[in-house]
């Protein structure tokens, strides 16, 4: 491929109980057999079935995330949850600056950057979103916003850490919407950001990081964006909530 596994991400977002959260991950186990090892795999289900979720993934070689966590180890943040906790209980990896909690929490740039040196401390791989709104796309901005966030969101990281995280490029307009973006603009962005990175932090760096896209990817259109240079998997929000069309994106690629 490109050097760099696949790595496909299911975001449940705020559904399922934790019941039906081990169940859903118990029927992606059950398909992964007939799945290539070449790409790994990643579930991020709500806090409260986060435990339910580790349990049921067991030794299985299948990542559990958090969607988000606070900065700060411990203290008086009511309904937050720590790094250190979602270590405890099992996950290994956490979504961080999502566009949900950029656009209905307040998140920005430079809190994504303290949470993800948090979540490193802890020993949690953050995968760190990115991404425009279709106004700062319709004005031309799409490149300034992104690569702007991309430095942002690493600011205070060190060389060593940037070889733990991975960047999810999510175009805002196209997240829950059905609208995805064309195969050409998604490998646009994303080759403009491996370049970014190439320029910053050098070429190795930029060689091992991993950009995920996320918006409204399905089983008809993942074979095209997964097949591109810059391209190293998704991070998947409805389709992630069924076995079966997650499992569809996850190589190999069903028959068309």
């Amino acid at each position: 491929m490109k050097g760099r596994q696949l790595l496909i991400a299911g975001n449940w977002k705020m559904n399922l109980t934790p019941k039906e959260s081990a169940e859903l991950a118990g029927a992606v186990l059950s398909g992964l057999p007939e799945k290539s090892e070449d790409a790994d795999v990643v579930l991020a289900p709500t806090s409260l079935a986060l435990c339910d979720v580790v349990e049921t993934v067991g030794d299985a070689a299948v990542g559990v995330a958090g969607q988000d966590m606070n900065a700060e180890p411990s203290g008086a943040f009511t309904g937050d949850i720590a790094a250190p906790m979602l270590r405890a209980a099992g996950a290994g990896w956490v979504i961080l600056g999502h566009s949900e909690r950029r656009q209905y929490n307040g998140e920005t740039d430079a809190g994504v950057a303290v949470k993800a040196r948090a979540a490193l401390r802890a020993g949690l791989l953050p995968i760190l979103c990115v991404g425009e709104t279709l106004e700062e796309r319709e004005a031309g901005r799409a490149l300034e916003v992104v690569l702007g966030q991309v430095d942002g969101v690493l600011a205070s990281l060190g060389e060593e850490d940037l070889e733990l995280i991975t960047l999810a490029y999510e175009p805002v307009w196209a997240i829950g919407t059905g609208k995805v973006a064309s195969v050409e603009q998604a490998q646009e962005v994303h080759g403009a950001i491996r370049e970014h990175l190439t320029k910053r932090h050098g070429q190795a760096v930029a060689d091992v990081i991993r950009i995920l896209y996320g918006g409204s990817v399905k089983p008809d259109n993942v074979v095209g964006l997964m097949g591109q240079p810059d391209i190293d998997g998704a991070l998947v929000g409805g389709a992630s909530l069924k076995a079966d069309s997650f499992l569809a994106l996850i190589p190999p690629f069903p028959a068309s």
